[in-house]
């Protein structure tokens, strides 16, 4: 009798399938497969992480160059080239075949099922002004599902990480969610697009509807940072009407991990390939919903 081991391939940076003889294994099963992508994987998405950090503090209070994207505040500057740089080629090195999805650079495509997904400095307009709420974030997928997520902020010291199955930590303390069951307690977090959406419950009317009611509702500049501090349990919930994969790919993940939910604004599974987000601690998603679709006012 034989059955399969999973095995990881250190030289294809694949997994593959091997025959062992003689008895069957229970050792397969999908977190197992999830596990061993990861344990490949995590080295090099902390070192990026870290190393793109330490661009960061490099650049932080100094002068730099700062230029346009579309819209007169959507900054880039010198330092997200630079931290860029630095983790594809920290990626690269290791993984020259993984498709790449970074901000900056765009979409790197290839056949590899391993996928990338980087912001190397989420919340620029905040660091081009000395704010330092702002954070390197790297996911990573695996046939489409989110594997692992990192999220660095070097200037609190917080290292965020999750990986699919294992959980969430903040410098490899594990993470959970806050225990709050009302909207009306709560304190949420929220971010605006640099292009005024005009659309019905857009940002600014659901914004306008919790605060008229007296609901704390924060906006601190940076997707990534919110993620983690609903993960966290600083915050009870977020949401926001326009992101991109690069903000939301490696927060998701920690949310979940920390015991959160997160989805689009009609409650179906979050992709970060969508706009809209909906990341709570579970307790208070499906009333935050109803005040973002207009069902409660």
């Amino acid at each position: 009798m034989t059955t399969e081991r999973i095995i990881p391939d250190k030289h294809s940076h694949e997994v593959r399938f091997f025959q062992v003889p003689g008895k069957i294994d229970p050792f397969i099963s999908t977190i197992s497969l999830y596990y061993l992508c990861a344990m490949l994987i995590k080295p090099t998405l902390i070192k990026a992480a870290e190393a793109a950090g330490k661009v960061l503090q490099q650049y932080y209070g100094s002068h730099f160059q700062i230029s346009n994207k579309e819209g007169i505040n959507n900054l880039v500057t010198e330092a997200d080239h630079a931290a860029e740089k630095l983790i594809m080629e920290i990626i690269r090195e290791e993984y020259p075949d993984h498709y790449i999805l970074s901000e900056e650079s765009g979409d790197m495509p290839s056949a590899s099922k391993y996928k990338w997904i980087i912001d190397p400095l989420d919340g620029t307009v905040n660091f081009a002004h000395g704010l330092p709420i702002c954070c390197v974030s790297i996911g990573v997928e695996y046939d489409g599902e989110m594997l692992m997520g990192a999220v660095y902020n070097p200037f609190f010291n917080e290292f965020y990480f999750a990986q699919k199955g294992y959980g969430a930590t903040l410098n490899d303390r594990r993470l959970g969610v806050s225990g709050e069951t009302e909207v009306s307690k709560a304190c949420l977090v929220t971010g605006f697009p640099y292009t005024y959406l005009d659309q019905p419950n857009g940002p600014l009317e659901v914004f306008s509807r919790l605060i008229r009611k007296g609901v704390p509702v924060r906006r601190l500049g940076s997707a990534a940072m919110d993620l983690c501090w609903v993960a966290a349990g600083r915050f009870d919930g977020f949401f926001e009407h326009k992101l991109n994969a690069w903000d939301s790919a490696a927060g998701l993940l920690i949310v979940e991990e920390a015991g959160g939910r997160v989805s689009d604004f009609s409650g179906k599974r979050y992709s970060p390939y969508q706009p809209q987000i909906a990341a709570t601690n579970g307790k208070i998603h499906d009333e935050l919903l109803k005040w973002i679709d207009g069902s409660i006012t």
